[in-house]
């Protein structure tokens, strides 16, 4: 399965702190492309379910909120604006407890079953980039291109580290740790487990900066397109 309508759907997965939102956002300006954050989502269901007061490790916590939840994207520029039943989460989400909280309803095959159909309608009528740790795997596994995106796991915790300068309680090794521990649950669950795709396009992004990933992208998409 998986192209919608003959749309051109570039799926871009890869580990913590590999840059995939920054790459997929700013290839989805300049390309004028749908853009799908998957790990976004998970983060809200994590969020909704910490301010409801759910336990995010129980199957039988999260039918209810599943089938209520509400959860959709504006672009803003280069800033893709995230909404969870109407309130605006876009830095909320991105909180090292969200972080810790997404990893652990991440594995939840009720929750993976509930995103799934709402991950491939997001790009159903729209040529596309979708980004997440199983967006070439199982989302959209038959996407016209594909990228594994990743990093020395020092770069990923000072991007990491960047992105939350805001939050004066996490440091270099915290960071770290969080994302070797993110890692190793992510690597080892038993439902759509992150790993790159036999045809997916590796792109190491530890001695590249992010404009030189982007025109790579941009480079493989526009000579797919001819």
């Amino acid at each position: 399965m998986q192209k919608s309508n003959n749309n051109f759907i570039i799926t871009i997965d890869g580990p913590s702190g590999a840059g995939k939102s920054t790459v997929s956002k700013k290839i989805a300006a300049r390309l004028n492309l749908s853009y799908i954050d998957t790990g976004a989502m998970y983060r809200c269901v994590a969020w909704a379910a910490q301010k409801a007061g759910l336990d995010v490790t129980s199957e039988s916590a999260l039918p209810a909120l599943l089938q209520n939840i509400k959860i959709r994207f504006l672009a803003a520029a280069e800033k893709n604006l995230v909404f969870c039943n109407e309130e605006e989460v876009t830095d909320l989400i991105r909180s090292p407890e969200i972080d810790r909280l997404a990893s652990a309803v991440s594995s939840l095959s009720c929750v993976r079953d509930a995103l799934l159909p709402l991950q491939r309608a997001a790009a159903q009528n729209n040529p596309a980039i979708i980004d997440g740790r199983d967006a070439g795997t199982v989302i959209f596994p038959d996407a016209e291109l594909k990228i594994y995106l990743d990093a020395d796991l020092n770069t990923r915790a000072k991007r990491r580290l960047e992105d939350q300068k805001q939050n004066s309680d996490v440091d270099l090794k915290s960071v770290t740790a969080a994302i070797a521990s993110r890692d190793q649950a992510d690597s080892s669950r038993a439902q759509a487990p992150l790993l790159k795709a036999e045809d997916a396009i590796l792109i190491d992004s530890t001695n590249h900066d992010i404009e030189s990933v982007c025109q790579r992208i941009i480079d493989l998409y526009e000579s797919l397109k001819k």
